[in-house]
């Protein structure tokens, strides 16, 4: 039986861990930061405080011992939330076995230092003279609960070593998880944070009370500007039409179940930052810090990115969200097809 670590008991985290349990050939060992849930998984099978209502398969033990989470694993899968990462690979770093796959499954950036997640944890495991194991990163439109549910899903592992894509894909697939492989990890990785901003914006529409003609344009517009930064960065411009571009930016513009839009909605009604986060009890919308991120990201590489701007303005400068979307709206003409538009 495969070993294996997932790091992050949020609902993504146990959704993963509930898609490797049911195949019952796995032993997954999930870490949780927070006792209440390393108990209630272990009591009641269920994890109530990030994934009410889903059983988690027997096969699936919780943890808050970083050490024996990792202990013989195989593959570690990353799925703290990306302010956390650094972190917690210092942590990990001496406890990771020699040989081990890691996947990350986060779809954010590190704020500070406008990195990937995958080059957060090469450069933590490097600093300290090891060799670098295989890393890959996991995105795709994947909502937790429709996961954990059983519902067909489909995402796409990514990675510069073709044998880690090739075995991830093996370890999670079944009738219900279909997993692609991709050879992009930038543009996978970037692609599964970037559009976590529009769907922040997509929500603000909705916030509005603004209709579907508006929501389309963002999304479109989206993606493009989205393809601007990804090929930028050195990914490529057809993984943006992929799952891990398109599939995902739809499905979190749309959704009701996305954290990201529904912190836009709760800003297009005129509700300030920190009173919604405070009402989110410790659930995490990557889209808030990766707005910044992105912001930076973009200067660095000399790329127009309006809505990011627009929506960093919002949710760190205090812009009225319909002074926002005017100045979006009354910009100078562009080309559809520009490199700039």
């Amino acid at each position: 039986m495969s070993e294996i670590a997932i790091i992050g008991a949020g609902a993504w985290g146990t959704a993963l861990a509930i898609v490797l349990g049911r195949k019952g050939t796995h032993r997954v060992r999930l870490w949780a930061l927070e006792t209440e849930v390393c108990e209630g998984i272990s009591q009641q099978r269920i994890n109530e405080r990030f994934l009410p209502g889903c059983r988690i398969p027997e096969g699936v033990r919780a943890t808050t011992d970083l050490a024996a989470a990792l202990n013989g694993a195989q593959i570690v899968f990353s799925v703290m939330p990306s302010q956390h990462c650094r972190g917690l690979f210092e942590r990990m770093r001496p406890l990771i076995p020699p040989q081990t796959l890691i996947v990350s499954a986060t779809k954010g950036l590190e704020e500070a230092s406008l990195q990937r997640m995958t080059e957060v944890i090469a450069e933590v495991l490097k600093r300290h003279d090891r060799s670098l194991p295989a890393v890959g990163a996991l995105s795709g439109p994947s909502f937790a609960l429709e996961v954990a549910r059983g519902d067909p899903t489909a995402i796409t592992i990514a990675s510069g070593d073709s044998a880690l894509s090739r075995i991830v894909q093996s370890e999670f697939s079944d009738p219900s998880f279909r997993v692609y492989t991709n050879s992009d990890v930038i543009g996978v990785e970037l692609g599964g944070a970037l559009k976590n901003i529009v769907a922040i914006a997509a929500g603000i529409c909705d916030g509005l009370g603004l209709g579907h003609n508006s929501v389309a344009a963002l999304i479109t517009r989206g993606l493009a500007e989205m393809t601007r930064l990804v090929t930028a960065c050195g990914g490529r411009a057809e993984t943006m039409a992929g799952l891990a571009g398109l599939g995902d930016l739809v499905l979190t513009c749309t959704g009701g179940l996305s954290r990201n839009r529904s912190v836009g909605v709760e800003l297009g009604r005129g509700r300030k930052l920190p009173e919604i986060l405070a009402a989110m009890h410790g659930m995490v919308a990557e889209g808030i810090f990766t707005t910044t991120a992105a912001v930076g990201l973009a200067q660095s590489r000399a790329v127009e990115m309006p809505i990011t701007a627009q929506m960093h303005a919002i949710l760190h400068q205090g812009k009225s969200p319909r002074e926002a979307i005017r100045e979006l709206m009354t910009r100078s003409g562009k080309s559809e097809t520009g490199a700039s538009s």
